[in-house]
């Protein structure tokens, strides 16, 4: 059994990892990530999942029915029988009901469902489906306090055919082209990586070197999980590098079925671990596609359903992460998803600096003269590069820090931020014109103190 740890999402039956029968997921830290429910699937709600409920709420029992019927749906019936119309009418109707306020539409979409079971009732008798629902239904009503007699709910009118001119149906699974029709302008977008020890780069442009080892979050939300397995960079050292990435796109109904993508050392797959190489078999399918952009050492992954792009490299012997996410994708994750390097970067705990203290595998000036080959802008990229080679002693690090700096340049949205400058312990340099601004205040304390 796994110590208790953070959540990892509910895996799909064709995907979860074999160590997460049991509905733990253990990581090479020894610790585990502990399976939870995933939020829904309705598209773009960033709604919170709904708390989970004691077995002896009534709401359970809705719950238990819902899952009952979509199970029933897979089933395979006489074509006489319309069971399954009227199951999928009601799992329909009360997808989003939930909490203390949905007592009279629930109690609508029961009477609905209960007439259409009796219009069905003759070509129906003896199928199992239809009697599970019969009984399943009048124990809700009597659970909900619900009257048989009173309102029911209209038919679903049919969808109106797509408009060639205007939006249709299949662009919800196109991020960027959904936004612009609803809010008339285009997305915000953000940008995060961890690259070389590992060195973070956040959403909000900080920037952390970590000494972190073992499986941590880089996203936990709605639509994607990621997490990155660290080991140490050499024998006895503190600095750690990244050996193995786990991506999960979190199934969304109208576009993609469930997948996991995961990289390691030497393996850096062009597909997923199915062996697909798209989003599956439904209708938006394609708005989620892996590329090969150089075999076995960097792949892009173009997730367009929710406006996101990720690029996995490898270069020497660590793996790198890059991202770029709509601004509503990354912020969609409630309080208990806190952990998350990409959001509020490295515990305070875990911070190392870059400016190499003890004596390196290489010596720190011949260290710069190779990333200054890479990297001319001495910027955290380039701080990043001269710790990581001098630590490993392995040159392929300028690869990684360079590539990282190449990400940036495709996915950040503002230019101007591409290059941060930072002290080598990972505070900020502090400008002249504000050390100039601080004299004279400094000055003034001193005169009213006296």
């Amino acid at each position: 059994m796994c110590p208790t740890g953070k959540e990892l999402p509910v895996l799909g039956a064709r995907s979860f990892p074999e160590e997460a029968d049991t509905g733990e997921l253990p990581n090479e830290a020894g610790s585990c990530w502990r399976v939870r429910d995933p939020p829904s699937s309705a598209w773009m709600g960033m709604g919170r999942p709904a708390r989970s409920r004691s077995p002896g709420q009534l709401e359970n029992s809705s719950l238990f029915l819902q899952a009952f019927l979509l199970l029933l749906l897979c089933r395979h019936v006489s074509s006489q029988c319309k069971i399954l119309r009227c199951n999928s009418e009601y799992v329909a109707a009360t997808l989003h009901l939930h909490g203390p306020g949905r007592g009279a539409a629930f109690c609508t979409a029961l009477r609905s469902y209960s007439l259409c079971t009796r219009r069905t009732a003759r070509t129906c008798r003896g199928d199992l489906a239809f009697h599970s629902a019969v009984h399943g239904i009048e124990d809700l009503m009597i659970q909900n306090n619900c009257s048989k007699e009173g309102p029911t709910a209209l038919p679903r009118p049919r969808p109106p055919a797509p408009n060639p001119q205007g939006f249709e149906s299949l662009d919800i699974c196109d991020y960027e082209r959904s936004f612009l029709y609803k809010h008339g302008r285009p997305p915000g977008f953000q940008h995060c990586a961890a690259f070389g020890d590992p060195h973070i780069r956040t959403f909000h442009d900080d920037f952390h070197t970590c000494r972190v080892e073992g499986s941590w979050p880089l996203l936990d939300n709605d639509y994607l999980f990621v997490q990155a397995t660290s080991s140490p960079v050499a024998k006895g050292s503190n600095a750690t590098v990244t050996s193995k990435l786990t991506i999960i796109f979190k199934n969304m109904k109208e576009c993609i079925d469930q997948k996991v993508y995961q990289a390691e050392l030497d393996n850096v797959p062009a597909a997923f671990q199915d062996g697909s190489v798209n989003g599956g078999m439904r209708p938006g399918g394609s708005s989620l596609v892996i590329w090969e952009r150089s075999p076995g050492r960097h792949v892009e992954i173009r997730a367009d359903y929710i406006g996101t792009t990720i690029a996995v490299r490898q270069a020497g012997r660590q793996l790198s992460f890059s991202i770029r996410a709509a601004e509503e994708v990354a912020r969609a994750f409630t309080e208990e998803q806190d952990l998350q390097l990409c959001v509020g970067g490295c515990p305070h705990s875990q911070r190392m600096s870059r400016s190499p203290r003890e004596r390196g595998r290489v010596p720190a000036e011949t260290a710069r003269a190779l990333c200054r080959e890479m990297l001319p802008v001495e910027d955290v990229y380039f701080q990043s590069c001269v710790f990581d080679v001098v630590t490993s002693g392995d040159t392929n690090f300028t690869m990684a820090a360079h590539g990282a700096l190449e990400d940036a340049r495709l996915f950040l949205p503002d230019a101007e931020k591409l290059h941060i400058f930072q002290a080598g312990g990972g505070c900020p340099l502090i400008s002249p014109s504000f050390l100039l601004f601080l004299l004279p205040c400094g000055l003034w304390a001193v005169l009213l103190h006296f």
